[in-house]
């Protein structure tokens, strides 16, 4: 399963954001640290089903009239303050959590209430273009520390017949997920010295950032949108850096009105309804959440996770079934099943995504849109559905 954490400095919002995503019970409050230990759940990224092409919609639980909602996992990390990577505030234990994620959600208060620590402060009072990097540079410093207290070992490897420093690099870049194919794309892009003893720390630095890059990508969320001053947004855009415009607290509002059956709203969408009876609190507020969402097109909480999976991720969404025309498992499920894979996947890849089983006993695959059979070189397109013949069952 994809894996995004939600990283940035204390209080910006990160707990709301996770809970808005997940509907799981997280502490959420108006202080420094309020996560200590990282909360994992499942959200959901957003696309459209290809029941669409159909007559009739397919009936399952995450495809809600043609939005299919495919699972990922949401990790909140506790705040993080500058200092980090040197094991300030935890930063170490924190930094050490955002090696298992794919990608990296920066949410930053953009509303400019809280200082560089996460204390409260008046709004607008503190720049939140001041955060726009800050993550980047703590991973990156903080990776750069780890190849650094490392490094002794590859110049030991290094003196050895067969040295392969890629095949080094990639043994110890593992546990922060680079593979030996991204180490090798680094180390083409990079100028350093044949002897890794010549290395110096202008060089691993530079390692660092590019296998960070490589590896965790970052979008930025310009959380509490509904309260910032607009020249805030305007700046943070301006960054030239993914923003995205949010109110995890008024997406938490609309779950929470759905759970209760007074909101007729699906995540992601740029409005909602009013179903049941609310106080004159109750639609003020709403009505304030309906204003941010006309201006930024929604909420910007499932927009910042498709942002991530579909862009920075590139990643596309198949539908395995077993019968090609009515397109259902053997069950009868219509598209019972939806499963992320990077851009340029083959039938083979996504054999081996539903299980390395159907992966081993491949033999060849159906398009079920055209009821055609398609090469195992076929780079699978967003919505594909297609039949996996394989000899396990």
């Amino acid at each position: 399963m994809i894996s995004i954490a939600l990283a940035g400095k204390p209080n910006a919002g990160k707990s709301t954001f996770y809970k808005s995503a997940t509907l799981a019970e997280v502490d959420v409050a108006n202080y420094p640290f309020t996560t200590i230990d990282a909360n994992r759940g499942v959200s959901h990224v957003r696309t459209d089903c290809p029941c669409l092409e159909r007559d009739e919609r397919c009936g399952n639980e995450h495809c809600h009239d043609g939005k299919r909602y495919v699972p990922i996992e949401l990790l909140d990390v506790a705040g993080l303050v500058p200092g980090a990577h040197e094991g300030r505030g935890l930063g170490n234990q924190f930094l050490d959590e955002l090696t298992n994620a794919d990608a990296i959600v920066n949410v930053v208060d953009a509303s400019g209430g809280t200082n560089e620590e996460g204390e409260p402060v008046e709004i607008g009072t503190y720049d939140p273009v001041e955060e726009v990097d800050f993550i980047e540079e703590e991973m990156d410093q903080w990776l750069a520390g780890i190849i650094e207290r490392n490094w002794e070992g590859v110049v030991r490897q290094s003196r050895s017949p067969g040295f392969d420093i890629d095949e080094a690099l990639s043994e110890m870049l593992t546990g922060f997920g680079a593979s030996e194919h991204e180490v090798a794309a680094s180390l083409r892009e990079l100028d350093y010295p044949d002897d890794p003893q010549q290395w110096t720390d202008d060089h691993r630095e530079a390692l660092a950032r590019d296998i960070r890059a490589r590896t965790k990508p970052i979008i930025l969320v310009a959380n509490k949108a509904d309260i910032a001053p607009e020249e805030n947004i305007e700046r943070l855009r301006e960054t030239g850096k993914p923003v995205i415009p949010a109110t995890a607290e008024g997406e938490l509002a609309l779950r929470q009105g759905v759970e209760a059956g007074v909101v007729d709203y699906d995540p992601g969408d740029d409005d909602f309804e009013v179903v049941g009876d609310l106080s004159d609190q109750q639609r003020t507020g709403l009505e304030r959440i309906r204003g941010v969402m006309r201006e930024w097109g929604g909420t910007g909480v499932q927009e910042a996770l498709d942002t991530a999976v579909y862009d920075l991720l590139d990643q596309i969404t198949a539908y395995p079934v077993q019968n090609e025309s009515k397109w259902t498992d053997g069950q009868g499920n219509v598209l019972p099943d939806a499963f992320l894979l990077p851009n340029g996947s083959t039938p083979p890849d996504l054999a081996y995504a539903v299980h390395s089983d159907i992966g081993d006993g491949y033999l060849h695959a159906v398009n079920a849109k055209t009821n055609r059979d398609i090469s195992d070189s076929y780079e699978l397109e967003e919505g594909d559905v297609i039949k996996i013949v394989s000899t396990a069952k």
